[in-house]
């Protein structure tokens, strides 16, 4: 398998593995919100969706910054709606 050396494709990749995260945990993201604890709570699949995005990227592309971008963006940015003491 190629790596990925594209910037977009990569953060489209990180996107995407995060928002599988998102879908299949959708309880332990509301709850990591609402308790300001929610990389505790997905410490173990936010792992397994780094080391996958980490294994199809380059890293002359700062994958690591990337993956920790679309973390906040679509874990955190989207759950906004989520009543959290956090806000």
């Amino acid at each position: 398998m190629n790596m990925i050396e594209n910037p977009d494709q990569a953060k489209r990749l990180a996107r995407a593995i995060l928002s599988d995260v998102a879908m299949y945990n959708k309880e332990k993201v509301e709850n990591g919100i609402k308790n300001d604890n929610i990389f505790e709570v997905l410490q173990e699949e936010l792992e397994e969706g780094r080391q996958h995005f980490l294994s199809r990227v380059s890293t002359d592309i700062n994958p690591e910054v990337i993956y920790g971008t679309a973390v906040v963006d679509v874990l955190i940015k989207r759950a906004g709606k989520i009543e959290s003491s956090i806000w």
